[in-house]
């Protein structure tokens, strides 16, 4: 049996200058950590940013494009894109900052998948897309109400499904909680929680009197 040797990945090396020279001055910052390029560029430069790593530096695919919630920082939005070299075997990412009120360029001119994973993006964070010819939402139900990738989606939701059994068909309702949403520790019991459990006020309070 022939074993062929793993395909070799190419090194960062170089990849920032070349990078910095193709896209020009909308590239907004150039970052390698943990053995990967992160690329910052305007909003405004995306399309003409991606076409020139896709031309001038053979980054002929686009794999994925994810959202990012930062909520406490303006803009809130962050949209990433994960290229592909297959001739050099190199990936690299392409971040772009944004609101829900500032459209993103749509790059299905460039890469028609970017449709489905834009529409993507759009459902889980609300961030829009200027261009995409059918920009609808794809992961969630027909009618849900917000974006629940978003840091300040609730966990619970605000409306849950079931069938009736009286009225023989699917209702959508507010969801309705019989007591207060818990989060869990998963501490010891033996060891103790480092924190005041509620009744513990009154056991220290006794304690104090006794003194």
């Amino acid at each position: 049996m022939i074993q062929h040797p793993a395909p070799k990945f190419a090194s960062n090396e170089g990849i920032i200058d070349a990078a910095r020279a193709a896209i020009g001055p909308a590239l907004i910052d150039a970052v390698e950590a943990h053995g990967e390029i992160a690329l910052h560029v305007e909003r405004t430069g995306l399309v003409d940013a991606l076409i020139a790593l896709r031309d001038k530096l053979e980054y002929q695919q686009l794999m994925e494009i994810a959202g990012v919630d930062w909520p406490d920082r303006d803009p809130r939005f962050e949209v990433v894109y994960c290229l592909l070299s297959v001739t050099k075997n190199h990936r690299l990412r392409v971040h772009v900052a944004a609101n829900d009120d500032q459209p993103v360029p749509s790059v299905t001119d460039i890469w028609p998948v970017a449709g489905w994973l834009e529409r993507e993006v759009f459902d889980m964070y609300g961030v829009l897309f200027e261009g995409n010819p059918d920009l609808r939402r794809i992961l969630t139900d027909y009618g849900f109400t917000g974006h629940p990738q978003r840091k300040d989606f609730p966990l619970t939701g605000y409306v849950e499904l079931r069938y009736s059994e009286e009225e023989k068909r699917v209702k959508y309702e507010p969801v309705k909680l019989a007591q207060d949403f818990r989060s869990f520790d998963f501490m010891s019991p033996w060891e103790g929680a480092d924190y005041i459990l509620p009744g513990d006020e009154k056991a220290d309070a006794k304690g104090d009197a006794a003194k």
